[in-house]
């Protein structure tokens, strides 16, 4: 939590730095922007507790598959709020990973209610805050950059609170290795990769959508199960486990072939139109 503050600064500093100096521009503050971030700021603080309550109820290979349905989820608010459409392609495809997140976790299926309740809840702010960022990024309203600027100056005081009293922030400033000179520059490097994380996410969401976002962070996750496989040594080999890893990765790879043939159809025919509109003139 203390880190999410530090990144939060860093985020608010050097968009803020970058505005003065006319590298990017966002609107400046005025009565019409929390109206115009909301509700972003309540999904982001949901999303904070309710992660932080359900990773320590749960275990890893089952957090894994229900953390999976961020996908369905997302897909589904993209189709109520922004009014998308998908083909039955892109579904069967997001309905694989998650089929092969499950088998992947079958010989780990202890239920846990409050485990799950706050789980399936972090799912869900999850994938409203990710399709809302997408809204929210409109060029009419806030623009990518507005977005996580306003974002995160309404978010740094009620993270604070909560750091204060769940005694994160008590047992970070007491951290004996503040004066290490080491320690601070991870620390910092830490704050900036985190702002890069967030800003490429939202890039992604930009250029892209909230879905595709979302199955990249879950193929990424994937990779890095493979990765473990070859190097670490701590990977725990069972048939199951490796069958549903590879359904996730194939129903990743299938979302990603699909989307990326619709873009290049979507702009050849946009081509086609301006040149058509050329010739006529």
């Amino acid at each position: 939590m203390f880190l999410g503050i530090g990144q939060m600064a860093a985020t608010i500093l050097i968009l803020y730095i970058s505005k003065l100096n006319k590298i990017i521009h966002f609107p400046d503050f005025d009565k019409s922007i929390p109206v115009k971030l909301f509700p972003l700021p309540l999904i982001y603080v949901g999303n904070h507790i309710s992660g932080l309550s359900s990773t320590s109820k749960l275990s890893l290979p089952m957090f894994t598959v229900l953390r999976k349905f961020t996908i369905p989820l997302t897909l589904l608010l993209e189709i109520i709020i922004l009014g998308k459409r998908y083909p039955l392609s892109i579904i069967i495809s997001v309905f694989a990973i998650v089929l092969g997140a499950f088998i992947a976790a079958g010989s780990d299926l202890s239920f846990n209610l409050e485990g799950y309740t706050f789980v399936l809840l972090n799912d869900i702010f999850t994938a409203a805050n990710g399709v809302y960022t997408k809204q929210k990024m409109d060029p009419k309203e806030l623009g990518k950059y507005g977005v996580l600027f306003y974002n995160a100056c309404f978010m740094v005081v009620p993270t604070v609170i909560i750091s204060f009293s769940t005694g994160d922030f008590q047992q970070a400033t007491h951290f004996q290795h503040w004066t290490n000179f080491l320690f601070v520059f991870q620390f910092l490097l830490s704050c900036l990769l985190g702002f890069l994380l967030m800003y490429s996410t939202v890039l992604c969401s930009h250029y892209n959508s909230a879905l595709t976002t979302t199955v990249v962070g879950a193929i990424k996750n994937i990779s890095i199960a493979y990765i473990g496989m070859l190097i670490g040594g701590d990977y725990i080999f069972s048939v199951l486990n490796f069958i549903g890893l590879n359904i996730c990765m194939a129903g990743g790879l299938r979302y990603s072939f699909l989307t990326l043939r619709e873009n290049g159809k979507s702009a050849q025919s946009g081509d086609e139109e301006n040149a058509l509109l050329e010739s006529k003139f």
